[in-house]
């Protein structure tokens, strides 16, 4: 199979090898056309501005599946997301390409801690879950016109190699592994799912495999829901030593806030660090069977490629 995606994030990477690892052919499309970190062997890397439906239809035409792992900067999705998916799909369109794309769970809102499965309503209050309502909707209208056959994989919180703009990224693991605090945010002690970047590619490529999958959308597999809590200790055992943290709440994250426009817009998620925040995957169990990295396996990964990211950014 021939697979385009869009993005050039750590979703995107993990597309890509689990995609080598079928044997597929990948090409990566990105606005700039570049990234920052060498591509396997003959990956080639398109520039692409998907606002534009001619640049997205050329980049595609040849293409059986694309798969959309593409994001504007965190505090910029209201103003650039629907334009990037609008403009995506009418391009896109013009071809006969399976569409596959990795969402996550904002659009869902607060479930006040009740299990979050597909048929949850899109509550969403906040700016960033209303944009991600509306994109999710525009995915799975163009299913329904019959644009493109389109399915969408969502996951929650997720960590691992690459994957630096996360609760467990770079924030943590810097001081983590400097002797210095680091911030975790909420109640450490309520539990929370956290998906595995690799189980989260895994499960993109196998519903875009399966033509059962679209027309629907589906919760990746993850290893079971501990607390926050639970994965400090996790961590702290391959680290072989306690870690320093500070929990951050509402009222420290409108504080830093004030200084840095990314951390301001964590405080709308703030819920999903202040109720159990529990993510039901049977559906797609049921459909598909599992493949899941134990958190340990994973964080053992995971700290590894910090290490080394470590070494190599000094």
């Amino acid at each position: 199979m021939k697979n385009m995606i869009f993005g050039t994030g750590p979703l995107a990477w993990w597309v890509m090898q689990t995609l080598l690892e079928r044997g597929d052919t990948v090409a990566l499309a990105s606005r700039s056309g570049k990234i920052n970190k060498p591509l396997p062997e003959n990956i080639e890397i398109h520039a692409c501005d998907a606002t534009q439906p001619d640049e997205v239809a050329k980049a595609c035409q040849e293409m059986d599946a694309v798969y959309f792992c593409a994001m504007p900067p965190y505090n910029k999705w209201p103003d650039l997301f629907p334009p990037l998916v609008v403009g995506f799909l009418k391009g896109v369109a013009r071809t006969k390409a399976k569409l596959i794309f990795g969402d996550n769970l904002y659009l869902y809102g607060s479930t006040e801690g009740t299990r979050i499965n597909e048929t949850v309503a899109h509550d969403a209050s906040g700016h960033k879950g209303r944009t991600r309502e509306f994109v999710a909707r525009q995915f799975m209208m163009a299913h329904e016109r019959g644009d493109n056959l389109v399915t969408i994989g969502r996951a929650s919180d997720f960590y691992g190699p690459q994957t630096t703009n996360a609760v467990f990224g770079e924030m943590f693991f810097k001081p983590a592994l400097t002797g210095k605090t680091a911030n975790l945010l909420g109640d450490l002690e309520l539990p929370h799912t956290f998906s595995y970047i690799k189980d989260f590619a895994r499960g993109l490529v196998t519903l875009g495999n399966n033509e059962s999958a679209f027309g629907e959308a589906w919760h990746t597999p993850n290893a079971p829901t501990i607390s926050t809590a639970e994965m400090l200790g996790l961590i702290e055992a391959e680290l072989g030593g306690k870690v320093k943290v500070r929990a951050a709440g509402k009222t420290m994250i409108s504080m830093l806030g004030l200084f840095n426009p990314m951390i301001r817009e964590v405080k709308e998620m703030m819920y999903t660090w202040e109720e159990p925040y529990i993510v039901d995957h049977s559906k797609f169990e049921a459909a598909f069977g599992v493949e899941i990295t134990s958190h340990e396996e994973a964080l053992k990964e995971t700290i590894a490629w910090f290490k080394s990211y470590r070494e190599i950014k000094e």
